[in-house]
């Protein structure tokens, strides 16, 4: 994941990655629980993943990807489409294990998709958004925030306790480095 460019330092990207952050955790949980063909522990880890991705996906979609689709139109359209491929797998868990036999697998094949996916908003899209962004952009982005808050609460919890104890950001970030200077420098939360 993206190391060097300071879009960590904008708030409504320092949260958006925590989510991604999260989900990865969740992710290892269901793999684990399918490679014991505990399918009722996957279904159970769909809906924790389900939960943090919803307001997660309102952000991006209401707030951070409309003020980027002109630039990246291609780009953005392909996300968006990866959201409903991933949302309609773990929308079969929402209420009830799936008794469907096919489910574990089309599961495990929508979690790949969303490690990629996140792999390619973490990369791409987020640096990206430093130079498409302005400070009414970011004052967007955090709108659709506050209104459609986090999934992350008791989940990050528990993601604590799975990571024995590391700390919540469980990626490679590298938050001692100093970010590259971008000459957005009115961004908010921009240190200098």
């Amino acid at each position: 994941m993206c190391e060097y460019c300071g879009c960590q330092e904008i708030a409504a990207i320092g949260e958006l990655t925590r989510e991604h952050e999260a989900v990865v955790a969740e992710i290892a949980e269901v793999r684990s629980f399918l490679r014991d063909d505990n399918v009722e522990g996957a279904a159970k880890t769909a809906r924790r993943i389900a939960t943090i991705l919803e307001p997660h996906t309102a952000v991006e979609e209401g707030g951070l990807f409309p003020l980027m689709a002109q630039e990246f139109p291609d780009h953005i359209d392909a996300l968006e489409r990866e959201h409903r491929l991933v949302e309609a797998v773990l929308a079969e868990a929402a209420s009830h294990t799936p008794s469907d036999p096919s489910w574990p697998a089309r599961l495990t094949s929508a979690l790949e998709v969303l490690r990629d996916h996140i792999l390619k908003e973490q990369d791409g899209v987020f640096p990206a958004s430093l130079s498409v962004l302005d400070t009414e952009g970011w004052e967007q982005v955090e709108t659709v925030r506050a209104r459609a808050g986090s999934g992350i609460g008791e989940t990050e919890n528990i993601i604590r306790t799975a990571w024995r104890g590391a700390p919540a950001r469980p990626s490679g970030h590298d938050h001692e480095r100093q970010p590259h200077e971008h000459p957005h420098d009115d961004r908010p939360g921009h240190q200098h």
